[in-house]
C-alpha cells in the first residue's frame, strides 16, 4: 500500500509538473512572446499618426473649426489715423536700402502720422549714409526718415528693441530690407487694430519667380499650405507666429526680446497673445519677396528656423503650459509638431521593417522607394524636374534640417546667429 501510494504521489507530482508546463507553454509564453510584437505594432501606428497629425490632421482640425466656430475680425476703415512707425532692422543693406525706404513713401497712407526708423546693427558698408541722404532729400514732416547706428552688433533682437524705444507710433510695423510692399500695406495692417481684441496682425508673403529656382514647385506648394493653415487660424482666433518680412502690432504690447532671439516674428505674436489678445493674418495686405533659388538656400533659412522653434522653448518656458499659453494647442501641433516629425519617421521606419506581415512589408518599401527618390534627385539635380521627385527631396531636405536645426540648438548655435529672413 505504502509501495502505490507513493508512486500514485509521484505519478500526481509529475502529471502537475506537465500540466504546469503546458500551460506556461500555451499560454504565457506566447503572450510574452506577443508584448515585443505588440510594442512594436503600437509604435508603428502611433507615429504614423503623429506624421499625419503634423501634415493633414491639424489643418483638418481646423477646418472643422471654421466651419462649426467662426471668430470674424471686426476690421474696418477710421476717420482718423492712428501714428505708424515702421522699423526695420538692417545690417550691411547698402544695395537694398534706398529700393525698400522708396518703396514705403509710396505708401497710401498719410504721410503726416507714418514714420520710417531703420536701426543698422553693427554695419560696415553705406546704409546709414544711404538713408541719411534719403532723409536729407525727402525732408519731413510729413514723411519723417530716421536712422540709428551703433558697434559693433548686436543681433537683430537688439535692433527691434531699440528701434521700439526710439518709435513714436501707436502700432509699429515691423519689416525687412529686402522685400517690397504693396501700396496699401500700411492702411489695411491698420484697419485691423479697430478690433479691440486684436493686438497684432501679419500680412501675406508672396513670392515672385525672378530667375531660376530648382524648388519653386515644392516650395510654392508648401507656403500656399502654410498660408492657408495661418489663415483657419486666424478665421478661428489666433496665428502661431507671423512672418517677419510684414506683421504690426500695439507698441503698447511689445516686450523686449532676448539679444539671441532667432525667431522675433514667433516670440513677440506669442507674447502677445499671452496678454490676452488676438494674432490674425491679413491676406490684402501683401509683401513681395523671390523663392529660395535652390534646396541649399532653403537648407541654411530652415535649420535656423527650426532651431528657432526648439530655442522658443528655453526664452519662453510658459509656452509649453496649457494653462499658460493660450493658444498651446495650437503651438504645438504647428511649431514643435514638425521638428519632431523627423525622429518619428525614423521609428515608423523602423519598427515597420521589424514586422512581417504583407502590410508593413508594403509599408517599408513605400518609405525606402520614398527615400531613394530623394536621394537620386540629390545625386542627380537633373531629375529634380520631375514634380514628384522635387516633392521627395524637398520633403526629405526640410526634415533633414530639423534634426540639424535640433543640434544646433542643443549645442547652443543659435546665438550666433543673423537673418534678415523675414519668414518663418
Amino acid at each position: 500500500m505504502l509501495y502505490v501510494e507513493n508512486n500514485v504521489n509521484r505519478w500526481s507530482q509529475a502529471q502537475f509538473y506537465e500540466i504546469g508546463f503546458h500551460r506556461q507553454g500555451s499560454k504565457e509564453l506566447p503572450s510574452m512572446i506577443s508584448c515585443p510584437d505588440m510594442l512594436l505594432k503600437s509604435l508603428f501606428f502611433i507615429s504614423l499618426f503623429f506624421v499625419f497629425y503634423a501634415y493633414a490632421g491639424y489643418p483638418i482640425y481646423l477646418y472643422v473649426l471654421t466651419r462649426m466656430f467662426p471668430k470674424p475680425i471686426k476690421k474696418r476703415a477710421s476717420d482718423s489715423f492712428v501714428f505708424v512707425s515702421v522699423i526695420i532692422a538692417a545690417k550691411n543693406e547698402a544695395q537694398n536700402i534706398e529700393k525698400r525706404i522708396n518703396n514705403l513713401l509710396q505708401q497710401d497712407y498719410p504721410s503726416d502720422v507714418m514714420e520710417i526708423i531703420v536701426v543698422s546693427d553693427g554695419s560696415d558698408d553705406d546704409t546709414k549714409l544711404i538713408v541719411q541722404e534719403l532723409a536729407n532729400r525727402v525732408g519731413g514732416p510729413p514723411v519723417r526718415i530716421r536712422c540709428y547706428e551703433y558697434f559693433p552688433s548686436q543681433g537683430k533682437p537688439s535692433a527691434l528693441n531699440y528701434g521700439v524705444q526710439q518709435a513714436s507710433g501707436e502700432v509699429i510695423v515691423f519689416t525687412d530690407a529686402r522685400q517690397i510692399f504693396k501700396e496699401n500695406v500700411v492702411t489695411e495692417l491698420v484697419k485691423n487694430f479697430s478690433d479691440p481684441t486684436v493686438g497684432g496682425v501679419s500680412g501675406e508673403l508672396v513670392f515672385l519667380e525672378e530667375g531660376e529656382s530648382t524648388i519653386k514647385v515644392p516650395m510654392g506648394a508648401y507656403w500656399k499650405y502654410e498660408k492657408k493653415i495661418r489663415k483657419m487660424e486666424s478665421d478661428t482666433g489666433s496665428v502661431v507666429g507671423a512672418t517677419g518680412a510684414i506683421y504690426a502690432i500695439r507698441k503698447k504690447l511689445y516686450k523686449p526680446l532676448p539679444p539671441a532671439t532667432l525667431l522675433d516674428d514667433v516670440l513677440t505674436p506669442m507674447n502677445i497673445v499671452m496678454q490676452g489678445n488676438r494674432l490674425v493674418f491679413d491676406s490684402f495686405a501683401i509683401a513681395y519677396d523671390v523663392l529660395s533659388k535652390d534646396a541649399s538656400q532653403e537648407w541654411h533659412r530652415k535649420v535656423r528656423t527650426l532651431a528657432g522653434n526648439w530655442q522658443l522653448l528655453s526664452l519662453n518656458s510658459n509656452l509649453i503650459f496649457p494653462h499658460r499659453n493660450p493658444l498651446w494647442l495650437r503651438f504645438v501641433s504647428h511649431k514643435l509638431a514638425r521638428v519632431f516629425v523627423p525622429f518619428f519617421l525614423i521609428l515608423l521606419f523602423v519598427t515597420g521593417s521589424l514586422q512581417t506581415e504583407i502590410f508593413y512589408r508594403l509599408a517599408t518599401v513605400g518609405q525606402i522607394i520614398f527615400y531613394l527618390t530623394a536621394l537620386l534627385a540629390y545625386a542627380f539635380p537633373k531629375s529634380r524636374n520631375n514634380s514628384i521627385v522635387q516633392v521627395s527631396y524637398f520633403f526629405c531636405v526640410l526634415n533633414l534640417a530639423a534634426v540639424k536645426g535640433f543640434f544646433v540648438w542643443l549645442s547652443g548655435g543659435c546665438e550666433s546667429v543673423w537673418s534678415s529672413g523675414g519668414r518663418t
